[in-house]
């Protein structure tokens, strides 16, 4: 059982699940609501853990009862949550998310802005038995500290960037780095992928880079060509968290020792199962499911 720290964000999300997003200000009625766990990280865990990953989250949570129902939860899926640092008096993230019958989803999320870098926190060194590690950008900080230290225990350091990073040299820092299709547009000012990729391979040569873009599959630096693999065709219930499942399916397959594309192939098969169940990341598949739709 290979080990995966992720560090980064984790939330008590509210989904509710729509006919369509809303237009106008009035009062709508839900069609199904979950009360789960959510957060690039918080996903991340759960799917390396249902996977038979063995996954450590490191977080920034508040003190109160949000983030009492956000680590207990994430315990009962079997995530190590003994990494996560809980701030006296600041609040634990929450969102609210609405989902129409197409699968897209809108988002609202709170994160207390007077959160520290809390970077006196982390570990000095990895975990014994750490086979990758995992940042986002909500604790830039923390996972440019975190992906240093796999750099020089030479283990993955996977950088999921769902926005453009701000936080100086963190880019720098991953290893592996998969960008969101808006997050690559904001950083080169290209909507072509391909395009994209090339730019940004030109300044980050030491880094295998990658963009998810949702039903288009994914583009990746194979070679020092932009290399491409296709998504899998389901019927899609629910988007959100898809990303996020990704991401950790993909450290995962990397601390196992797979090669980029059959980790990129793999972690594809893991988000198209959790598109066709809704709840956002507690639709994250088994290892059973996800080697059945490989196979098929």
């Amino acid at each position: 059982m290979q080990s995966v720290l992720c560090i980064g964000i984790a939330t008590l999300d509210y989904v509710y699940k729509l006919d369509a997003l809303p237009t106008r200000a009035e009062k709508y009625r839900a069609r199904d609501v979950a009360v789960t766990t959510g957060g690039c990280a918080g996903n991340a865990a759960v799917a390396i853990a249902r996977l038979g990953g063995r996954a450590r989250l490191v977080a920034r949570l508040g003190d109160d009862r949000v983030g009492d129902d956000i680590v207990g939860s994430l315990t009962d899926e079997g995530v190590d949550c003994s990494g996560v640092v809980r701030i006296g008096g600041q609040r634990s993230p929450v969102s609210a998310i609405l989902v129409d019958a197409a699968g897209e989803r809108t988002v609202i999320s709170y994160s207390d802005p007077r959160y520290p870098a809390a970077v006196e926190s982390l570990p000095a060194a990895l975990p014994p038995g750490t086979g990758a590690v995992l940042g986002d950008t909500r604790w830039q900080e923390g996972a440019a500290r975190i992906f240093t230290l796999a750099r020089a225990a030479g283990v993955p350091a996977v950088f999921d960037v769902d926005r453009a990073p701000d936080h100086p040299g963190v880019l720098e820092a991953a290893s592996h780095i998969a960008f969101s299709a808006q997050a690559l547009r904001e950083r080169t000012g290209l909507d072509d992928p391909r395009e994209g990729l090339g730019r940004l391979a030109v300044g980050l040569r030491d880094s295998w880079l990658a963009v998810t873009t949702g039903e288009g599959g994914v583009f990746f630096i194979e070679d020092g060509k932009v290399a491409h693999e296709p998504a899998f065709t389901v019927d899609v219930v629910d988007t959100l968290g898809a990303g996020d499942v990704w991401h950790g399916a993909l450290a995962l397959a990397l601390a196992e020792g797979m090669a980029p594309r059959p980790a990129v192939r793999f972690a594809n098969a893991t988000a198209a199962i959790k598109c066709t169940r809704f709840g956002g990341g507690r639709g994250a598949p088994s290892r059973a499911e996800v080697e059945r739709l490989l196979q098929s």
